[in-house]
Parts: C-alpha cells; sequence; structure tokens
C-alpha cells in the first residue's frame, strides 16, 4: 500500500470526479497513474534515438581519448607557432 499526500485542490477534484462518474477515488487514482507510467515507458531514451550510429563512423584511431591533449596542443601551435 502507498499513501500519497495530495493538495487540498487536487483531493477536492477527485472527489468531485468520483462522484460524477459513480467510481471509487483509488480507481480513478489507479488510472490515472497506469496511463502516467504508459507515457513515461513509450518515451524514447536518448541513446535509443542514437544507437544506430554510435560507432558507425570511427576515425579509425582507437587511442584519440587518450592522446586529445597532445592534437589540440598541435593544432595550436600549427596555427600559432612560437
Amino acid at each position: 500500500m502507498i499513501s500519497v499526500r495530495l493538495s487540498k485542490e487536487l483531493e477536492e477534484k477527485i472527489n468531485n470526479l468520483s462522484e460524477q462518474k459513480n467510481v471509487t477515488k483509488s480507481d480513478i487514482i489507479k488510472e490515472a497513474l497506469e496511463k502516467y507510467i504508459e507515457e513515461q515507458e513509450k518515451q524514447t531514451k536518448p541513446y535509443e534515438l542514437g544507437v544506430e550510429l554510435f560507432g558507425k563512423h570511427g576515425s579509425g584511431k582507437g587511442n584519440l581519448s587518450k592522446t586529445y591533449k597532445k592534437k589540440v596542443r598541435e593544432k595550436i601551435n600549427e596555427k600559432h607557432p612560437h
């Protein structure tokens, strides 16, 4: 069982809806949570958006993450020699 604190306004809206639809407040809350969870599960995660592209166009140089400082320094020195 889960307890949830609601604002007075939201609780009043649920009470009114419960009376209008002749259903329990629990049923209204359960249905709302089910819809919310379904929507969250449908949303595409950032990784899933790019998964087909990851690693597709490699540089062929497996050490770029280890030598990036050196590469940056070289580029700067090319543009601004001492």
